[in-house]
């Protein structure tokens, strides 16, 4: 049997874990509690964006602005949305893996000369790196954004680069809140903006039970009604200065929608690490109790045997 000292140290060792991690998992409570209102409240405004694009980008009788314009994707750029740390449980693997698959079942190679990747958390960078993946661009520290100007460098580049031809398509892998429980990771086609995306998005996203669940009943949307707007100056104007606004909200509720998914993870994740750690720390009390009992027995056995000896 292991002996006392090593119990001990042990012991000790699981206390203080246990205590860092639930300490972590307070924060990281704190942090789920305040991205959740964000994801949720922003909700009603991305749904209102969303439809307002979709409407828009079906629009037949106006010319067709720059990120409307539907090109053969010759060249594609992907962002790969993950935390820039980790202890988040699943989180990051689930997006990886989304990713994978969609890699896989269009028969992608990551060192395509055709992809672009655009790295957001410290996660992507470090896995496409390790794959040789060409990084055309990194974001991190957007685990706590909660302002819509702090993703302007993220959507000012994807813009810009749409505009500039330099990719022909924007796919996004991120992961969509559920519950406190749950969190999917998905695909989502930022550019070109285009109707049926849009529309698809929209039924993706919105849920069939509970708070916001209305959404899914906008049959004049759903049905794909697009008339009645009066367009001043003139509609290519509006929508140019309009687009680009509706693509930062879509990508700013993209970014609300992980960062609640990271914190929920990483909250459920470290009340998995404590209840482990308390768990353990039982178990190591029953032994160490087990082995100072067995070493008293003993001890009692050599003093009476001692006695009976000298009798």
């Amino acid at each position: 049997m292991e002996s006392g000292q090593n119990l001990k140290r042990r012991m000790k060792s699981v206390a203080n874990i246990g205590q860092i991690t639930k300490a972590m998992e307070l924060v990281a409570a704190t942090k789920m509690r305040r991205a959740q209102e964000l994801a949720l409240e922003s909700r009603p405004y991305a749904y209102a964006a969303l439809e307002l694009l979709g409407r828009l980008s079906a629009l037949t009788d106006v010319p067709t602005p720059t990120l409307f314009e539907q090109r053969d994707p010759q060249n594609t750029a992907i962002l790969l949305m993950t935390s820039d740390r980790g202890l988040a449980g699943s989180f990051n693997g689930a997006v990886i893996r989304r990713f994978e698959t969609h890699m896989k079942e269009n028969g992608l190679a990551i060192t395509d000369p055709h992809l672009s990747f655009i790295a957001i958390g410290q996660k992507a960078k470090s896995y496409l790196e390790r794959r040789g993946a060409k990084i055309v661009a990194s974001f991190s520290r957007m685990g706590d954004t909660s302002s819509l100007s702090e993703i302007g460098p993220v959507a000012d580049f994807l813009i810009d680069g749409y505009i500039r031809r330099d990719f022909d398509r924007v796919l996004a892998f991120f992961t969509t809140f559920v519950t406190a429980l749950r969190q999917d990771a998905v695909t989502r086609e930022f550019l070109p903006v285009g109707y049926e995306k849009i529309k698809e998005s929209i039924e993706e996203t919105i849920p069939r039970a509970g708070r916001y669940a209305d959404y899914a009943k906008s049959e004049s949307f759903m049905n794909g009604a697009h008339n009645g707007y009066l367009i001043e100056p003139s509609p290519r104007e509006v929508l140019e200065e309009l687009a680009p606004k509706l693509l930062r909200i879509r990508l700013y509720h993209a970014i609300l929608e992980a960062n609640a998914s990271e914190h929920s993870a990483r909250r459920v994740a470290m009340k998995n690490a404590s209840d482990n750690a308390s768990e353990l720390s039982e178990t190591l009390t029953m032994v160490y109790n087990k082995s100072r009992q067995a070493a008293i027995t003993a001890q009692i056995i050599e003093i009476t045997s001692g006695a009976q000896a000298m009798e």
